[in-house]
């Protein structure tokens, strides 16, 4: 479907563009039909109504199942420029000074040299919370969405010198993912949703639906989750089977569980373990290999 109605001429009263002073506007809605005035969609909207909704919710469809197929830019390495396994916080960390997240190879190779500056602009990293928080305060005066997501998750939790205040924690995120921060979406998702906050299952998953068209596979897979918690299996299918072939280890477990109850096909489960082993491939590298290695020999509670 091109997205625009074939015909010409208002839904309800039939008049056309060539006649004179008459304006066709189609129905933002479902882009099936137009309208010469708002009188005229007001009298056709019973009769509409149905067909709006549906064409809607596809439309809507289309752009949820058919963007964020890749894993976002910001969850790449700028050093090594790989992608980052999830979840992102076990495999990397994101600096106070250039707000960079940087994996855990490329962390411990220079590390490794001696050097415990910013692996990425070099920057000396402050030595107590109160040099951090300026450092990372001036970030978040110039508006910069991923240090003000930062601060927002040390509000969250009160880390790094900072109280816990869940209020200002939630403000933080919400000005980061206005400002276009797609962790941020998902931190929010996960605060609606469940632990601390109001629970509004519908903003929730508004955010990690926001976070998962951009190509954050960890928020692809907490929709999968919900869709299959009310049974809706064919939109988790979907779901998951994106979300493994970013490299989700949970996605990949949840299209396993799907194919062995009976709702995935052989099929779909082929292609997201395929899918899922092609990613791991693309993320490998020595320097990573090299750093789990080493992070293995240090006890749990040191780490």
């Amino acid at each position: 479907m091109s997205g625009e109605t074939s015909v010409e001429a208002c839904a309800n009263c039939g008049k056309e563009p060539s006649d004179a002073g008459v304006k066709l506007k189609i129905c933002t809605a479902c882009r099936l039909v137009k309208y010469c005035s708002v009188d005229c969609q007001r009298a056709h909207r019973k009769q509409h109504k149905n067909a709006c909704k549906r064409r809607a919710s596809e439309l809507k469809d289309e752009l949820l199942y058919g963007q964020g197929l890749e894993q976002h830019e910001g969850h790449r390495c700028p050093i090594c420029t790989l992608p980052i396994p999830t979840p992102l916080s076990e495999h990397s960390g994101l600096t106070m000074c250039c707000l960079k997240r940087i994996c855990e190879g490329c962390n411990f190779s220079v590390q490794k040299r001696g050097m415990f500056d910013c692996a990425f602009c070099r920057t000396p990293m402050p030595e107590d919370d109160a040099l951090r928080l300026a450092m990372l305060q001036k970030r978040v005066n110039a508006r910069d969405p991923e240090a003000t997501f930062f601060l927002g998750s040390q509000y969250f939790y009160g880390r790094n010198g900072v109280e816990k205040d869940v209020k200002r924690a939630t403000e933080l995120l919400t000005q980061a993912a206005e400002h276009g921060s797609i962790d941020a979406h998902f931190e929010l998702g996960n605060r609606f949703y469940n632990e601390e906050g109001v629970q509004d299952e519908t903003k929730a998953v508004r955010h990690w639906e926001k976070a998962a068209m951009q190509g954050h596979a960890e928020a692809r897979f907490k929709l999968g989750c919900l869709e299959g918690a009310k049974r809706n299996f064919p939109r988790a299918i979907r779901h998951c089977l994106i979300s493994a072939k970013m490299g989700n280890d949970s996605s990949l477990e949840m299209m396993k569980r799907f194919f062995q109850e009976g709702f995935a096909t052989k099929q779909q489960y082929a292609e997201a373990l395929e899918g899922y082993q092609g990613s791991l491939q693309e993320m490998k590298s020595p320097e990573r290999d090299e750093a789990r290695a080493a992070l293995r020999l240090i006890p749990a509670d040191q780490r």
